[in-house]
């Protein structure tokens, strides 16, 4: 009875049982992408993959323990949940929601320390670490330490040069799958869903219509650290500072 519990209670945190909501998961299971709320909950997941999976899919040979989840997988190749903008298939509502900020640049997310906004709910979650103070992740190179083992991870790139995130598009790479997304979302498509109230200019990005606003409010940020003049943009300050040298 304690291990039915225990299944039902790993179900009840996993991302393709509740499919609609945005609870944070930060946990990952290695093996099938799927994610849960608790760690307890995706060591209970984790023996499913040493158990016999009797039920295959006739067309990728993924297999899966139930009829259900090999249902729901099957939702990728019926395409009923399919991306308008670069036609990828997912298995749920929620999934393909989730993908569908990539090109929106939609954050709903927002840390409520720096403001910083993010696309997942665990994003914000691994985030919200680095305001704890505690950074047990040092570089070897650079000695620059971080709150959690990603942002290592991700720093140790600027070293290498590492860019494993390839444009299927051009021929440009980057060391961020953010920096990948932007540059699609900037670069090769043309959806501008950011509107200027002022004038109804169309943007693709936020920081775009962020900076195209100062023009109307006559906001000037960006201010020089040698004297008290101010500019509406950071190149104008830039300029201005090697002028003044």
């Amino acid at each position: 009875m304690f291990v039915l519990a225990d299944k039902r209670k790993a179900d009840s945190n996993d991302i393709t049982e509740h499919p609609h909501d945005d609870k944070p998961r930060p946990y990952k299971c290695t093996v099938c992408d799927k994610r849960f709320t608790t760690k307890r909950a995706l060591d209970i997941h984790k023996p499913k993959h040493t158990a016999k999976h009797s039920h295959s899919c006739t067309q990728c040979g993924k297999s899966y323990l139930s009829q259900d989840c090999l249902k729901v997988h099957m939702n990728v190749h019926s395409s009923k949940y399919k991306c308008t903008e670069c036609r990828k298939c997912f298995s749920s509502s929620r999934d393909l929601t989730v993908h569908s900020r990539i090109h929106s640049g939609e954050k709903p997310f927002k840390c409520t320390v720096c403001d910083k906004r993010f696309t997942r709910s665990d994003q914000l979650v691994i985030h919200s670490k680095t305001h704890s103070g505690q950074k047990p992740y040092r570089c070897h190179e650079c000695h620059k330490t971080f709150s959690v083992s990603t942002s290592l991870n991700t720093h140790m790139r600027i070293h290498t040069g590492d860019k494993p995130y390839k444009c299927s598009l051009c021929d440009k790479s980057f060391s961020r799958s953010s920096h990948l997304n932007t540059h699609k979302r900037h670069v090769h498509s043309n959806r501008r869903p950011y509107d200027c109230r002022y004038c109804g200019m169309l943007f693709k990005s936020s920081h775009h219509l962020k900076h195209h606003v100062y023009t109307h409010t006559g906001a000037k940020p960006y201010s020089c650290r040698h004297c008290s003049e101010c500019f509406t943009f950071h190149n104008q300050l830039k300029t201005h500072v090697e002028v003044t040298r």
